[in-house]
């Protein structure tokens, strides 16, 4: 991915609010397939680590990309953004 299209998925995720949370019970089986089912869905998607996780969000970050086979788009505080390009029906057309 280029740092262009990195950008303009950037700019896509200012707007969208995190649809999962990472809690103290970290990540679970259950929650890397609902991401999954998000990613197919949206293609674009936040997740929100919250304060009580112990491990670093660099960390979790990259487990819950290598799991769902996602690319990190950023990690700003405690949101991580990750995008999944749909091969079926894809929403978003990232530029060349």
């Amino acid at each position: 991915m280029t740092s262009k299209q990195r950008a303009y998925l950037r700019s896509l995720s200012n707007h969208i609010e995190p649809i999962f949370q990472v809690g103290k019970l970290g990540i679970n089986d259950n929650l890397i397939k609902q991401i999954k089912d998000a990613l197919k869905a949206r293609e674009l998607i936040k997740i929100k680590v919250l304060e009580t996780v112990e491990a670093p969000i660099k960390d979790i970050a990259e487990e819950i990309s290598l799991q769902t086979d996602s690319i990190i788009v950023q990690i700003m505080g405690s949101k991580i953004t990750l995008y999944k390009r749909n091969k079926e029906k894809t929403k978003i057309t990232l530029p060349k």
